[in-house]
Order: C-alpha cells, then structure tokens, then sequence
C-alpha cells in the first residue's frame, strides 16, 4: 500500500493509473476504522483496479473545539486494517496540506442542510462538503463510497456532485450493524458498559416506527419514538423525524412520498450517536 501526506504525490500517481485505463473507487474516512468502513472499502474492491482510503479528521465540519479534540485517532491501527482488506493508497493530509489558506468556500443546498442534522450543527454539512469536493479533485476517483448510517451526508454528497457535474458514481452502501443491531460507529467506543448495553434501543425504536404506519399519523409516531428512547434517563432524543427519502422533508401523511425514511439522533451520555433506517 502506497501512503502520501502530499496531493501532488498523490494526484500524480494516481493520474498515472487512470492513464493505463485502471478505474479508481474511494473510500473517504476521518479514521478510527471500523468493520463499516472496511465493508466499503470491501465493496471498492470489487468494483476497482485502484482502491484509495483518504484519513483526515476534517476541522471545519466540528461545530465543537471539544468534539473534535475527543474523535479518536488511531492511525497505526487503520494503516494495518486498510493492508489486511488490500487497500492500494492511502492519503493522509496534514490540516495544513488541505487548507492551506482560509475556508472561504459556500455551498447552498437550499433545505437539505436546514433539517436534522443541519438544524442542530449549523455549517457541519458546508465542512463536510468542502473537504470532500477537494478530496474528489485530487483522488479523481470514478466511484465514491458512503455508508447509509449517515443518510443526510450521502444527500448531500450526492447533490453536490450532481450541482458540480462532477462524472463521479456515488455508492450508497448498507449500515453495518453489531449483533444487537446498533449502528457502527468510530463513537461506539466511547460509550460505558452500561449506555453499550442499551445503545441498540435507537435502532429498536426506529425499526418499531414501521408498526405505526397506518395506525398513527407520522407526527404521531415521532412522538411515540421519542417517548420511548427518552424513557431511559441516559438517552435524550436531539430529533426524531420521518421524512421523505429523496428531499428529508417533514411527512405529514403516509401517503405524501413514495419512500420514506426515519433518521434520529441521540445524546447517550456525553456521546452523540445518530441511525436511521427507511420505513419503505
């Protein structure tokens, strides 16, 4: 496995593969991998000639000085994961290296990035595209990985890149679930016996929406879904909302979109986790 810190080593080589006709398939990760991550990085492989992992825990999408100082950094454990699943480079970039200059860059994606998660971290979704969008010019990958788990994000890569007219292909790619059904997540870890024990009740939850359908009015599952998490004194419900698979909008009726999904996020202690699942 080749390992740059330099976009122009790395744009440089890799401009040398896709000459020789090699399709490259990108995993982009801020670390701390987990079986997730390698199942993208799996599915990469079945898809590919060239297999690429970038490593950068991302600044500008932490609303948090302290979110950020606590997301786990674990790089000698991923470079030997990334080459156990035969990963052929991996891009790990300075801060410096990326935004060498002021973040001065704005997206507009209209409600996308106003409802759920964009509500409660204003500019995460900006950070996040930023540091994609320069990610995908310097990898110039033909396919592009992302995890379901975190559906809002995979909305919002997917339009950035249809606004660009960027010929990339964005995968959609199934959460990976531990036996008890929680979500995994690099956060996972630092969760106390006791709140790991109870984590899977997110998932429990969002699963039990799908038996509402029809017997109460969207609004009243939410309520029913948040209630029910909120029974335990360690989880508070940051949001729970059904909306419409394609616009994230607010479903009032059953009947107003033709896939719906359910995405909530959850304080468990001092750890944010978020999940969701589509409901049809």
């Amino acid at each position: 496995m080749k390992i740059f810190s330099s976009i122009t080593e790395t744009k440089t080589y890799l401009e040398e593969s896709s000459k020789k006709g090699k399709s490259i398939g990108f995993v982009p990760t801020m670390g701390a991998l987990h079986r997730g991550h390698i199942s993208l990085l799996q599915q990469a492989n079945l898809e590919n000639d060239v297999v690429v992992c970038s490593i950068f825990v991302n600044p500008i999408q932490f609303n948090k000085k302290e979110d950020l100082e606590k997301y786990p950094r674990t790089f000698e454990d991923d470079v030997l994961k990334l080459r156990e699943v035969q990963c052929d480079v991996l891009f790990a970039p300075s801060v410096d290296e990326m935004y060498p200059e002021p973040v001065l860059e704005r997206f507009d994606f209209g409600h996308l990035d106003k409802v759920m998660e964009g509500r409660q971290r204003p500019g995460h979704f900006n950070g996040v595209a930023v540091v994609v969008r320069k990610l995908f010019e310097i990898i110039s990958p033909h396919k592009a990985y992302f995890g379901l788990k975190d559906y809002q994000q995979l909305k919002i890569i997917q339009t950035m890149v249809e606004k660009l007219g960027m010929d990339i292909d964005i995968v959609p790619c199934a959460t990976l679930r531990e036996k008890d059904g929680l979500a995994m997540s690099s956060r996972n870890v630092r969760l106390s016996k006791y709140e790991r024990s109870i984590a899977p009740v997110i998932f429990r939850v969002l699963n039990g929406l799908k038996d509402k359908i029809g017997t109460m009015s969207p609004l009243e599952a939410q309520e029913w879904g948040t209630v029910q998490i909120n029974k335990f004194d360690e989880m508070s419900v940051e949001y729970l909302s059904i909306a419409g698979a394609d616009d994230l909008l607010q479903v009032n009726t059953w009947d107003d979109k033709k896939s719906v999904v359910a995405c909530a996020a959850v304080n468990l202690g001092k750890v944010r986790l978020i999940d969701n699942i589509i409901l049809f």
